[in-house]
């Protein structure tokens, strides 16, 4: 049973050639509108929701950090369409791939250290060294927030791996129990059916929370680097 519950994360495969990229793909084509279309529903919600993102996130950063806005903002985009297709019946997870999460969280978190470094070394070298640290413990002060520091990328992609792939486990589970017991405890299937409604509701929530903690946790070590 556990082998059929985490296939729906295994890659689909067309003459033995991986489909996944395809699915990472889909939401930049969704994203995508030719210019004879610039004023429709689609267009205006999705530039609402950049402005919002823009003047609510981005403007805590410094102009140098704000340079970073188209790329955060398509991050954000890329990350919650992902999420929320990977909803859909025979669809696939792309963000329940830690390859995929920690191949966006590891360039992004260090670029926002070559950022520092480059801007302002004393400062960012500073943070390796709280301020008012007892003499003896210096060394292990700057071990401890070296090793900090080098976990914040594993820490971004498996907190978006854990929480999807979590959601889709307990999804699979109920759905499972519904179709197992709807001809035999029609009152328990009817319990579990609406515990699967509400399951579905909470998965949507986490698919646009966890892209938003993603792309703001981004944005603060940014804005200590720059």
């Amino acid at each position: 049973m556990n082998m059929t519950m985490f296939e729906q994360f295994t890659s689909p495969e067309l003459a033995l050639i991986p489909t996944s990229p395809l699915s990472i793909l889909i939401p930049l084509f969704l994203i995508y509108h030719k210019p004879e279309l610039i004023g429709n529903r689609m267009t205006t919600a999705l530039t609402w929701f950049l402005k919002m993102f823009m003047l609510n996130m981005t403007s805590q950063l410094t102009p140098k950090g704000q340079k970073w806005s188209h790329l955060l903002a398509s991050l954000i985009l890329m990350i919650l369409l992902s999420n929320l297709l990977s909803l859909l019946p025979y669809t696939f997870t792309s963000t329940s791939q830690l390859s995929m999460n920690m191949a966006l969280a590891l360039p992004l978190w260090l670029a926002t250290v070559i950022t520092g470094l480059k801007n302002k070394p004393s400062s960012a070298l500073a943070h390796l060294l709280p301020e008012g640290s007892p003499t003896p413990l210096i060394p292990f002060m700057i071990l401890i927030e070296t090793v900090s520091l080098l976990m914040r990328p594993i820490a971004l992609g498996v907190r978006l791996t854990a929480n999807i792939t979590a959601g889709h486990l307990l999804m699979t589970m109920v759905s499972s129990a519904v179709i197992n017991l709807i001809n035999t405890y029609i009152s328990i299937s009817s319990l579990a059916l609406a515990l699967l409604f509400l399951l579905t509701i909470l998965e949507l929530a986490v698919a646009c929370i966890q892209a938003y903690v993603f792309v703001l946790l981004i944005i603060l070590y940014l804005q200590e680097n720059t």
